[in-house]
C-alpha cells in the first residue's frame, strides 16, 4: 500500500529514532527546545488535565549535579541538554479550575458549549480524582463504583493514591514521547533515562511531595558511537493481538 507523505515522514522520524548514549558536542538552539516543548504539550492526556511539568536544567551548577543523580551516565554527561520530565497528581484541581475558566469565556464570546462538558469539570472531575481515606466523597466513590459496576460496565480508576500516580504517568509518558519525536524531526536525538536517582533529582528541583519523575531526557547530536546496537525487537505476534 502507498501511504501519503505525511505517513512516510512520520515513519522515517519514528524508525530513525534511537535512545543515544553518546553525544556530540554540538548545541541545541534554544528555538528549537523551546519548540518542542510546545509539542510536547499538546500530547493526549487524561481529562485535559495535564499533568506534567518539563524541567529544563540549564543552571551549570544545578546541571553538574543532575548528571550525578542519572547516575554520571555517559548520556547525561554528554547530552547537550537535559530536561526533568514530572508527573504531577495534585495539579489536577487548578487545571480544572483553569478549564472552566477557558470554558467560560469561551461561552461568553458566543460559543455554544455542551453541558455535558460543563458537568464533566464541574461534578465528574472532582468526584472521579478526589481519593483518600480521610475524604468522604473518595470513599463514596469507592462504593458508589462497586455497586454500580455489578450491573453495568463502569470506569474503575483512579481509586486510591496509587491509581493516580499511574494516572499521571500515563498521560505524562505520552507528552514525553511527543517530545522525543520533536527532537527528532529537528535531526536531534534523545535518550529517556530512567537510571536515576529520583530523589536527588526532587531534591535538586525541590519538587513538591506529590511530584513523580518518570524519566530524565537528554538531548543533543549523536555521535556515530552513540547507538551500540541495530535495533531490536522481539516477534510481532507478542505483542499484536487481533480479535
Amino acid at each position: 500500500m502507498e501511504f501519503s507523505e505525511d505517513a512516510a515522514a512520520f515513519q522515517r522520524i519514528v524508525e530513525s529514532r534511537r535512545s543515544i548514549r553518546l553525544f556530540e558536542k554540538d548545541p541545541v538552539p534554544e528555538a528549537v527546545i523551546q519548540h518542542c516543548l510546545d509539542l510536547a504539550l499538546l500530547a493526549p492526556n487524561s481529562s485535559n488535565l495535564q499533568p506534567w511539568e518539563f524541567h529544563w536544567v540549564r543552571t551549570p551548577a544545578k546541571r553538574e549535579e543532575l548528571n550525578r543523580a542519572c547516575l554520571s551516565q555517559a548520556a547525561a554527561n554528554t547530552a547537550a541538554e537535559l530536561i526533568v520530565c514530572v508527573a504531577r497528581t495534585r495539579t489536577w484541581r487548578r487545571n480544572c479550575a483553569d478549564m472552566i475558566r477557558q470554558i467560560e469565556e469561551l461561552r461568553a464570546k458566543g460559543t455554544r458549549i455542551p453541558k455535558a462538558t460543563t458537568d464533566y469539570y464541574y461534578k465528574l472531575v472532582p468526584f472521579a480524582y478526589t481519593q483518600g481515606p480521610l475524604s468522604l466523597l473518595g470513599f463514596l466513590k469507592r462504593i458508589g463504583t462497586f455497586f454500580y459496576g455489578l450491573a453495568r460496565p463502569t470506569t474503575r480508576e483512579p481509586l486510591s493514591h496509587t491509581d493516580m500516580k499511574i494516572w499521571a504517568i500515563k498521560s505524562t509518558a505520552l507528552a514525553c514521547e511527543n517530545l522525543m519525536l520533536a527532537f527528532r524531526a529537528h535531526d536531534f536525538d534523545t535518550c529517556p533515562m530512567e537510571g536515576i536517582d529520583s530523589r536527588r533529582v526532587r531534591k535538586l528541583l525541590q519538587l513538591p511531595g506529590d511530584a513523580l519523575v518518570p524519566m530524565v531526557l537528554a538531548v543533543g547530536k549523536r555521535r556515530p558511537a552513540g547507538v551500540t546496537l541495530p535495533r531490536i525487537r522481539a516477534e510481532r505476534s507478542w505483542f499484536v493481538k487481533i480479535v
